[in-house]
């Protein structure tokens, strides 16, 4: 049986909004396949003994100015680790404080520049204004295994992410990587970074099952499809919810 080894980085400290729950919906939906997972939960101090290369997924979750600036250093120091496994296929899923830590830098509301590990170009500003923050329910229009899929998410951020090449998807609801912006978070094909918060994979479970694939067939060397799973109860939530927030007095 196939396991999937998954690192989640400082689970004690990225963990708004239920954040943790995305790797146990991500274990949940392998094991209803028949795949096992093993999490490793990854703390400050612990990059000298990782091989941040041996595992299928790296995760991130989000957290406030205080926990990114705590653990800066620390992941500054896995810099080339983690960069040698994003080149080598590794998947990545960042959620806020973790999609900004992945950039050139954060600049928080009291104008300190918390560095990024620089792996991709964005990079963040926060207002100076500590009650300027996008904040809400959120709709996007990704582009997943090649159809169009709303991913639907709660936002909570006073950052605003700017120089995304390659946005994870078009906003329908919501604000995105800035106040108003027309695009949300970043992607590539081993890369989702947003500010969806949740969690977001109990939300959308296409995303989460895409996730999946991608980590499977790249330990496998060969294409995975996964079963259907009865997901008709996140499906009924899931147009509850579009019908909420997608009226057309409420789009963009």
């Amino acid at each position: 049986m196939q396991k999937l080894k998954i690192l989640h980085m400082y689970p004690n400290m990225l963990d708004l909004y239920g954040d943790s729950g995305n790797m146990e919906l991500i274990s949940y939906r392998l094991k209803k396949r028949g795949y096992s997972s093993e999490i490793t939960k990854y703390t400050i101090g612990d990059g000298a003994k990782t091989d941040f290369s041996s595992f299928d997924l790296i995760y991130l979750g989000g957290g406030a100015d205080f926990e990114q600036q705590l653990l800066a250093d620390d992941l500054l120091s896995c810099k080339d680790k983690i960069k040698k496994a994003y080149n080598e296929g590794v998947f990545m899923l960042m959620i806020c404080g973790g999609y900004q830590l992945m950039g050139q830098y954060y600049k928080d509301s009291n104008d300190k520049k918390i560095p990024g590990l620089g792996l991709f170009d964005y990079y963040t500003v926060a207002s100076t204004n500590k009650r300027e923050r996008c904040i809400g329910n959120i709709v996007i229009e990704a582009d997943i295994d090649g159809e169009k899929y709303k991913v639907i998410g709660f936002e909570n951020h006073g950052g605003m992410t700017d120089n995304v090449k390659t946005p994870f998807g078009k906003v329908l609801f919501g604000n995105g990587n800035k106040f108003g912006s027309d695009t949300e978070g970043y992607t590539e094909k081993n890369v989702i970074a947003t500010y969806l918060h949740g969690p977001l994979l109990s939300k959308n479970p296409k995303l989460a099952d895409h996730i999946i694939e991608y980590c499977l067939s790249r330990g496998q060397g060969s294409p995975v499809k996964l079963p259907p799973i009865n997901d008709e109860l996140e499906e009924k939530c899931r147009e509850v919810m579009f019908g909420r927030l997608l009226t057309d007095d409420k789009k963009k």
